[in-house]
């Protein structure tokens, strides 16, 4: 299945720009010599879309290549703190070791007695593109724009900081495939588009549009989701849709972009065989990036102010502890991007037309930047890279970069074959196994492969959407909520066991919802740590000391039927015998295991049926081999339990997911007022342990209102061919914030 996902994995992930690091009292150049400059390096990397565009890379293996090209105004040190100063260096502790890191930029943050907060940003003055132009503030400010353009639909989340004037700028505007959508196909008013603009929408929408929905109607048919290609309305709802049962396949398409806003390109989120990009009409494609003014809209951000040719000022209307997260963007040539003859600060011009991102958009396969590498080309599944000699913190020592796409289960044979030099394969207990087994001293570095280990930036989890669990119609009542402990009780009992057995070393149990590379996750030491589920109806522990594996099993068992009665579950004899309103004595849950059950959650979640099934309560797992199935059902709110992950970022900001109005809400429904007032109050506030108090309070919500079971927090493994790396050039003490390719232009070739 051809099928670009949106991962719901993912909560805003921002890849950190490749800043420079020595031990304090280097230099500012940290190229290193020439040791092997001739010999390329090959990374074993995982597929990638060929979206290279700092404005629109979507997919990790993108974002990372791409960030080789360019630079970003500020990242993060190896503890995950933002750079203030980095120009000339900021030197900061970490394991003993002191490190000094080179940003581009310094950023005075002040916070005004109006309440508002002022980023005075600052500058390099030496810093050149790989092609030789002076990079500047203009192209920070071009960039800015860019990201906060009305029909904008990057994976950036700038526009959506408090800078004063950004509503004004945003508001009034609207594409012209929602307009023209939405006026129909009788509409007789042509003020903001023409009737041959309309004719050839809706032409598009009964041809290609249906088309397109009809390929998804045939892929269910294929894959026995529905009896027959004629069967639209049940492919619809297999696919994430409602639609009336006689609908016909262009019904189904004006449904998928009504959910989409009419844009074309996240639309082929949804593709099967067919693609809306290969297909649409060149016109009717850009009509869903075309914006239209149709309301009073202001011409420029008053919030974004140039102060020089290398300075700048951002006015927030409030303060926001995200914020500098958000303005960590990476710059690109207006010159190359853009249009210099439409840049003039005081006449509000900022590089471009506003609502036509045309000329951007056409560079996305092709990206220019001042970071250390230049992009070359893509071709035959390999992104091929050269040293970018004008590199602000020194020439690389390795001249050429080729990241080769290549299988999982090819990537440590790679590495020992000699088709590769680096690789990051999924390091569980297997894969640890087998790379010991290629090292003649049987560990996990020695003499053919090197290897590195951090913490992965966020963690495994069970979900539940509390619209799905729950008693009678209201998800929050005491009752669901017991549902809901009821069954994440015995799931949670089985982590233990399960996630050792396949991870090994390479993961841990956690117990609350928030990755354990967070300096906001609670401590085992915290006077109020807490086992996630482990208590009964009546707030007393479920387990003792010394029980064993299978007493742990029985007393989770015995705790759950208390949670069942409680919810108001019929229990005879230590059964289940009816279930209240709005419950069932059965629920499923999705594991995108490949359809073979190869997912660290599996186990648990096998062990956790055996059990159910003695009181009369059923857990159905449905394991899938094709994983976007759970995306689509999630998106729907279809789903009742699921399997996944979140990746997370250096702040530990919960808004996205936990807050009524984050993007994500609709996974596990929430709602509540009084988690959105602690969230928001978090963000608001400067005072780190302030907010670890408040984050905390947030968990226990999360924790107690029993939507989302902590699994696991593994880690990200990267290694390296010993014999053709020089690996004392490789990054030392990586951390979830700084890695391996943080370091890259240092690495040096044997």
């Amino acid at each position: 299945m051809k099928r670009k996902l949106v991962s719901v994995l993912l909560i805003a992930t921002t890849v950190l720009s490749m800043v420079g690091c020595g031990k304090s009292g280097d230099s500012a150049s940290t190229g290193g010599d020439s040791s092997g400059s001739d010999t390329p390096l090959v990374i074993a990397w995982d597929a990638m879309s060929q979206k290279f565009s700092p404005f629109f890379a979507e997919s990790s293996a993108d974002m990372k290549v791409e960030g080789l090209v360019n630079i970003s105004l500020t990242s993060t040190t190896r503890s995950g703190e933002y750079i203030l100063e980095g120009i000339d260096g900021y030197t900061e502790e970490y394991n003993g070791t002191e490190y000094t890191y080179y940003t581009p930029s310094n950023i005075e943050i002040t916070e005004n007695e109006d309440g508002s907060v002022s980023y005075d940003i600052t500058i390099r003055d030496d810093i050149e593109f790989s092609d030789g132009e002076p990079l500047t503030i203009d192209d920070v400010i071009f960039s800015m724009y860019v990201m906060s353009d009305p029909t904008y639909d990057g994976t950036s989340s700038f526009s959506s900081l408090p800078i004063e004037g950004m509503e004004e700028y945003k508001s009034g505007v609207s594409t012209l495939s929602v307009l023209i959508a939405e006026a129909g196909e009788d509409n007789t008013d042509f003020t903001y588009w023409t009737e041959d603009q309309q004719t050839a929408f809706w032409d598009a929408v009964a041809n290609e549009g249906a088309a397109f929905a009809q390929s998804i109607v045939d892929y269910c048919a294929d894959n026995g989701l529905v009896d027959s290609s004629d069967d639209v309305a049940g492919a619809a709802s297999a696919w994430g849709f409602d639609i009336d049962d006689d609908a016909t396949a262009e019904d189904f398409f004006i449904a998928i972009g009504e959910n989409y806003s009419w844009n074309f390109t996240s639309m082929d989120a949804e593709a099967a065989d067919v693609t809306l990009a290969d297909t649409l009409p060149e016109d009717v494609l850009e009509m869903s990036t075309t914006g239209v003014e149709t309301g009073d809209s202001a011409d420029y951000i008053s919030g974004i102010q140039k102060t020089g040719d290398y300075s700048m000022t951002i006015v927030m209307t409030e303060y926001s502890a995200p914020a500098i997260e958000k303005l960590a963007i990476e710059i690109a040539p207006m010159h190359y991007y853009g249009d210099t003859s439409l840049y003039d600060y005081d006449n509000h011009q900022f590089g471009f037309t506003k609502n036509d991102l045309s000329s951007v958009r056409e560079k996305t396969t092709q990206p220019l930047g001042a970071g250390p590498y230049v992009f070359k080309e893509y071709s035959n599944k390999v992104a091929y890279l050269e040293v970018n000699e004008n590199y602000y913190l020194g020439a690389p020592s390795i001249s050429e970069i080729q990241f080769k796409e290549t299988q999982e289960a090819d990537k440590i044979t790679g590495v020992v074959q000699g088709t590769a030099d680096i690789a990051e394969p999924s390091f569980s207990k297997s894969a640890s196994e087998q790379i010991s087994t290629e090292n003649s001293n049987g560990e996990t570095s020695g003499d053919v492969i090197t290897t590195q280990l951090t913490d992965f930036l966020g963690y495994g989890y069970i979900g539940m959407c509390s619209l799905n669990v729950k008693v009678g119609d209201d998800a929050s009542s005491e009752e669901s909520k017991d549902l809901r402990k009821a069954i994440a009780t015995v799931i949670a009992a089985y982590r233990d066991v399960v996630i050792d057995s396949y991870y090994g070393d390479a993961a841990e149990v956690i117990q609350y919802p928030i990755s354990n590379s967070s300096w906001a996750a609670p401590q085992k030491s915290d006077p109020d740590y807490e086992i996630a589920f482990s208590k009964d109806v009546d707030g007393n522990e479920i387990y003792t000391d010394g029980m064993t594996d299978d007493e742990r099993y029985e007393a989770a068992l015995e705790a759950a039927l208390g949670y069942f009665e409680a919810a108001g579950y019929t229990v005879e004899d230590g059964k289940l015998t009816a279930a209240p309103d709005g419950a069932k004595l059965s629920y499923e849950v999705i594991i995108p295991g490949g359809g073979s059950g190869d997912h660290p959650s599996f186990g648990i979640l096998t062990g956790a049926q055996e059990a159910f099934a003695t009181i009369g309560f059923e857990l159905t797992i449905n394991d899938l081999s094709d994983s976007s199935v759970l995306w689509d059902k999630l998106s729907a709110q279809e789903a009742e339990i699921w399997c996944a992950a979140w990746g997370a970022t250096a702040d530990p900001d919960m808004y996205q997911v936990y807050s009524s109005e984050g993007g994500s809400a609709y996974m596990y429904a929430i709602y509540s007022d009084e988690l959105d007032e602690l969230i928001n109050e978090a963000r608001a506030s400067s005072d780190q342990s302030y907010r670890k108090a408040v984050y905390k309070e947030c968990l226990d919500f999360i924790v107690d209102y029993a939507v989302e079971i902590p699994i696991y927090q593994r880690q990200n493994a990267v290694i390296y061919s010993t014999d053709r790396i020089n690996t004392d050039t490789i990054v030392q003490d990586p951390s979830p914030f700084y890695g391996w390719m943080n370091e890259l232009e240092t690495l040096q070739m044997n």
